[in-house]
């Protein structure tokens, strides 16, 4: 789990928030449960550290909020339109026995001991992310799917995952599909249409019969010959 520091903020404005902004400072906000509502800043480079670790808004953070340590999970950020730079981050405070909607994302595993793949067949991702119910206190990360021992044709359901102790998925009454491994697509090269078959056909006959002298080409030339060489 990730730990960042932050620190209670008192701006009031837009002015405020501008000028802890152009100090290298991001604002924030702590949101959940009975505790009213914190403002908070965090240092920029902090927080683009947090962004560029994978799955940024599904993973638990511990945020030392001025010596006082709490757990938060981040729930959406803003970012400035012309320089990218983030502007502003909402955190969501973690409440024991609290449940929440979040899309976790699937990672596939042991793709070189899939018999399927190992012949050419195609990992076919169905859902990259599934949405599940999951209690504020245990949150997955990511699912993991094995693909090992998996043959052509196998398709690889929501109940294949084993998913942490009360997590549960928002779709409820059928068994959806998260992928298949299919089997390999061979290209093959399009017929020619019988049209050109025949066009192609005629056009060779044509060429060969241009290397031929038109008939009566040879008693031509024996005419025009003189009386002399007809002797």
């Amino acid at each position: 789990m990730s730990t960042i520091q932050a620190t209670i903020r008192t701006t009031e404005t837009k002015g405020q928030v501008n000028l802890l902004r152009e100090k290298g400072q991001v604002p924030g906000i702590i949101y959940g449960g009975e505790n009213p509502n914190e403002k908070i800043s965090l240092s920029k480079k902090e927080v683009n550290s947090l962004i560029h670790k994978e799955n940024f808004l599904s993973n638990v953070i511990s945020l030392n909020l001025d010596g006082k340590e709490q757990k938060v999970l981040p729930r959406d950020i803003t970012f400035d339109t012309v320089t990218d730079d983030p502007i502003h981050v909402d955190f969501l405070r973690i409440v024991k026995g609290a449940k929440i909607i979040l899309e976790i994302p699937v990672r596939f595993i042991n793709h070189e001991t899939s018999p399927g793949l190992k012949r050419g067949g195609v990992l076919n991702i169905v859902r990259r992310k599934v949405e599940l119910k999951c209690p504020t206190e245990n949150i997955p990360t990511e699912l993991v799917v094995d693909l090992g021992g998996l043959e052509i044709g196998a398709s690889i359901k929501i109940s294949f995952i084993k998913l942490p102790e009360n997590v549960t998925p928002t779709i409820q009454g059928r068994d959806f599909v998260i992928a298949t491994i299919a089997a390999p697509t061979v290209v093959k090269e399009p017929e020619k249409p019988a049209e050109a078959t025949e066009e192609a056909a005629a056009g060779e006959a044509q060429a060969a019969d241009g290397d031929k002298p038109a008939e009566g080409d040879d008693k031509a030339k024996d005419e025009a010959k003189p009386a002399a060489e007809k002797k």
